[in-house]
């Protein structure tokens, strides 16, 4: 009875997620019109190994990024931080997780990403050459999820984002949440079905001190303050949902292959593509494949070019080997610049 339970409630979700993707189908014609774009940004190295073609395998602390769901795997405490930069435009991504099992079958994670955009050229209008000093934009994100296993075969999460982008004198917060499944069948659990809706939250603006703007009264000398209100910017909510299937060569070497089909709501669709090859559970190969429809005569919406490879290596310790931590290495191509290294280090208690 608690199994059909279980299965009641997975589907719900996945129809619920379903009916929502009409608002979230691919429109190039939106592109540039959303606000936190960082969210589209995958700061995780594994799954940035084939581009978050896992979607319906993720697990641990990186699985806050791409389905909650996967959260749920936590075995007892997961901690991971990884760095993703790219060197021709001076951007830099540090982001710390953290995974605590609660009980039996529920997981709490915390997660957080700092984005570094180094030193940038004060202009204005009246000196829109600059040489008036410099300064630092701010932004991170910061989630606090949920994740919980029903069954032997389904997993499900939340996930409620805080979103933060300022300079010195104007701010932007924002809130969104995430909600995926995590199906899980086959004799050696070995199919993998996932859905996750991403980025669903109220618009964002911006206010403060740097919108105020000082003029003159049409007929004498007094000088007023005017406050200009910011437009409102929509997040850019998507659908991802994906299938992965793991071969078990043998008893040390697997092969998984997945794919991974994102519904965007400001830019056009993208099929993902990825292979994984395991030896020992401690060596892991990764590439991936980006694909996003090119109109004739229109640019990309995205400014990844397609592949992407990354490797991990595994060190187990403690008792029976169930304890590791983990080295992990990607690389995604992209145009402009030169695509994007991302190194991460994760601890399995």
């Amino acid at each position: 009875m608690k199994r059909k339970t279980s299965i009641r409630l997975a589907l719900a979700t996945a129809l619920a997620a379903l009916s929502a993707s009409p608002s979230l189908a691919g429109n190039p014609d939106r592109a540039g019109s959303a606000g936190a774009m960082q969210l589209l940004l995958n700061p995780w190295t594994r799954s940035n190994g084939w581009g978050l073609a896992n979607t319906a395998s993720l697990r641990g602390v990186e699985a806050m990024y791409g389905n909650v769901a996967g959260l749920s795997m936590v075995r007892k405490t997961e901690v991971g931080f990884a760095n993703l930069s790219l060197p021709g435009a001076g951007l830099s991504i540090n982001s710390v997780g953290l995974g605590q099992k609660l009980g039996a079958s529920g997981v709490l994670g915390i997660s957080a990403s700092v984005f570094s955009f180094g030193e940038m050229e004060v202009t204005t209008y009246d000196v829109p050459e600059g040489g008036r000093g410099t300064f630092r934009p701010s932004m991170s994100n910061i989630g606090v999820a949920y994740s919980k296993s029903f069954s032997n075969s389904i997993y499900g999460g939340l996930l409620l984002r805080v979103v933060s982008e300022s300079v010195s004198n104007v701010r932007s917060t924002g809130v969104c949440f995430d909600a995926g499944i995590h199906y899980v069948t086959g004799e050696k659990d070995n199919v993998h079905f996932g859905i996750a809706l991403k980025n669903v939250g109220p618009a964002m603006s911006f206010s403060g001190d740097g919108l105020a703007v000082q003029g003159l009264l049409t007929s004498g000398s007094d000088q007023l303050t005017l406050q200009q209100r910011s437009a409102k910017q929509e997040i850019p909510s998507l659908l991802n949902i994906g299938a992965a299937y793991d071969w078990h060569i043998s008893e040390v070497h697997r092969l998984t292959v997945a794919g991974t089909f994102i519904s965007n709501s400001f830019t056009k669709d993208q099929g993902l593509v990825g292979l994984e090859y395991a030896f020992r559970k401690m060596l892991h190969l990764r590439a991936g494949y980006t694909y996003e429809k090119k109109d004739s005569g229109e640019d990309r919406t995205t400014w990844f070019t397609g592949p992407s490879a990354g490797l991990s290596i595994d060190f187990p310790f403690g008792e029976e080997k169930k304890s590791a931590v983990a080295l992990d290495y990607a690389y995604r191509t992209t145009n402009p610049f030169s695509g994007f290294h991302s190194l991460g280090i994760r601890i399995t208690i």
